[in-house]
């Protein structure tokens, strides 16, 4: 068991190490020497002047937000004799079985490369390079033949394999309270009941206001939103000069208030501040050598993102207008390597190609595709939903990939964590059992396991399913409470919501046209009932 004071030092030597590699940490260095000519430092006090002038220009909370950030991202630390693969997955056989899946999508790719005498990656030709230049800001209106390729795989697939799992240690004996679980998740992780929630998520309870319910014609605009809107207001003036607006943003303050959702016109700056986004020169530079690694080299998966957004956004009433946005921001993702960092907190493990007749000489090794991440069936849906809060392409593509690799990620790899996608079926299916037995056993007896229609949802964060403005009210308490559990709590909502048509049905079939359609719920309304008013 690691000391809390042992723990405390090992995150903040973490925190320091990693934020000394950081262009923060070179930019306060710069604003510290800049500070020695100010004729308010003294020598005699110059250690406390110089924070005193950090804190004044702003500097000590953007520390502190980076801080915020990392305390966020990273988990806690293991004991210092523990060894490295428990900091990506504590559980020997989670790891295994991600292994094994990996090995799998693996074997697929490099399939469809074979069948299809397609390479990996590839320089393209210099005429070829021009043409997508051109055409960077329109590929929307490209229509490559994609007849041929198809998806890694698809969440279905993802799924048979979590049916699988099986924790080794109870195959001659399992727990007795393990062995009532009746649903399609068979491994024994602690998660969380209804009164546990109800701590956990006190904010979204029936007494307080909610920005997505409260805020409707029926309420009085002076009971709730203009409060919460002067709250916001005040930690963040959109209206206020660059240097004020600086000072007064606070990582923390923003989190906690968009946990009771937020207005539409500081969503936006809300998301970036909580994230630590902040688009400055480098990061567009950034954002442009991606887009010039795009442009010079064709991979393999640059047609798997093409069919994804042809087959899901492209097709979707609300989505299909950002459709350039999507190329743009996935193909720069795949070629993104500072994406690798979050394998380290992950429990999947980027996948590696050979140079040709190199195969197993690990000096020959290179990760593919550069960011570790092969995308699947419906993995656009993530970035479409962002569209509708920034339209500056190298933002889009900040605030993008830190909602993968603090949340998204959990989505489709195997591990124990509370808010990965394991934990979050087991959880949606304990609910359920728990809290409408007699549903759960009906549609369990006709062959219609919960799961196998609400997994879509989860490994998708809903994106896609509900209305726009509801899944974003969802993304700000996903966002607020820094977990992905609210995924699951929404799934057995919907099912409790509909319940009664649930109730008559007598195939799966039949199940899956009752809950096909879910763009017009409200997405507040049926956690708050679900979560407070359900008998415990």
């Amino acid at each position: 068991m690691l000391e809390p004071d042992s723990g405390l030092s090992l995150t903040i030597a973490r925190i320091v190490q990693r934020l000394k590699g950081s262009s923060l940490h070179s930019q306060l260095e710069r604003q510290a020497r800049v500070s020695l000519h100010n004729p308010d430092i003294k020598l005699e006090s110059l250690k406390e002047d110089i924070k005193d002038f950090l804190k004044t220009s702003g500097w000590e909370k953007k520390l502190q937000n980076a801080v915020y950030s990392e305390l966020n991202v990273f988990p806690s630390p293991c004991h210092p004799a523990a060894p490295p693969e428990h900091m990506k997955e504590p559980l020997a056989y989670m790891r295994k079985a991600q292994g094994s899946w990996e090995k799998r999508i693996l074997k697929s790719l490099n399939s469809m490369s074979t069948e299809l005498s397609i390479p990996l990656a590839q320089k393209r030709p210099v005429s070829e390079q021009k043409e997508l230049l051109n055409k960077w800001n329109e590929m929307g209106t490209d229509e490559p033949d994609l007849s041929l390729f198809r998806p890694v795989y698809a969440p279905k697939d993802f799924l048979e394999v979590l049916m699988n799992l099986r924790n080794p240690n109870y195959e001659n004996g399992e727990q007795p309270s393990f062995r009532n679980h009746l649903g399609l998740i068979q491994v024994p992780l602690k998660v969380k009941d209804i009164p546990e929630l109800k701590e956990d998520f006190s904010e979204l309870g029936l007494n307080i206001g909610q920005l997505g319910i409260d805020d409707s014609s029926q309420v009085p605009p002076e009971f709730f939103e203009n409060e919460h809107v002067r709250v916001g207001q005040k930690g963040m003036d959109l209206f206020s000069s660059v240097i004020n607006f600086l000072v007064e943003q606070d990582s923390a303050a923003a989190q906690q208030y968009v946990r009771q959702g937020c207005p539409t016109a500081l969503r936006a700056d809300l998301w970036a501040l909580i994230l630590n986004i902040s688009n400055q020169p480098e990061d567009i530079l950034y954002y442009e050598q991606l887009k010039s690694n795009v442009i010079q080299h064709d991979l393999l998966v640059d047609s798997l993102i093409y069919k994804d957004v042809k087959l899901t956004a492209s097709n979707d009433d609300y989505y299909f207008v950002f459709e350039d946005y999507l190329y743009q921001v996935l193909l720069c993702f795949s070629r993104d390597t500072s994406v690798l960092e979050h394998f380290t907190y992950s429990s999947a493990t980027p996948p590696k190609s050979y140079i040709r007749g190199k195969l197993g000489m690990e000096e020959y090794a290179v990760f593919y595709p550069p960011n570790g991440v092969i995308p699947f069936h419906g993995f656009s849906m993530y970035v479409a939903p962002l569209c509708f809060l920034y339209h500056e392409p190298s933002k889009l593509y900040q605030i993008f990939r830190e909602m993968y690799v603090r949340f998204f990620f959990r989505l489709h790899s195997i591990s124990s964590h509370p808010s990965g996608i394991v934990s979050l079926c087991l959880l949606f299916e304990t609910l359920l059992q728990t809290h409408l037995p007699q549903l759960f056993y009906h549609l369990r007896e006709i062959g219609a396991q919960p799961l196998r229609i609400s997994f879509k949802w989860m490994v998708r964060a809903f994106s896609g399913y509900l209305a726009t403005d509801q899944l974003l009210l969802l993304w700000d308490r996903i966002l607020g409470y820094n977990s992905l559990e609210i995924l699951a709590v929404l799934a057995a909502a919907v099912f409790a919501f509909r319940a009664v048509n649930l109730m008559e049905v007598t195939s799966l079939a039949a199940a899956e046209a009752v809950l096909a359609d879910l763009s017009t719920l409200k997405v507040m309304p049926l956690l708050q009932i679900f979560l407070f008013a359900t008998v415990t």
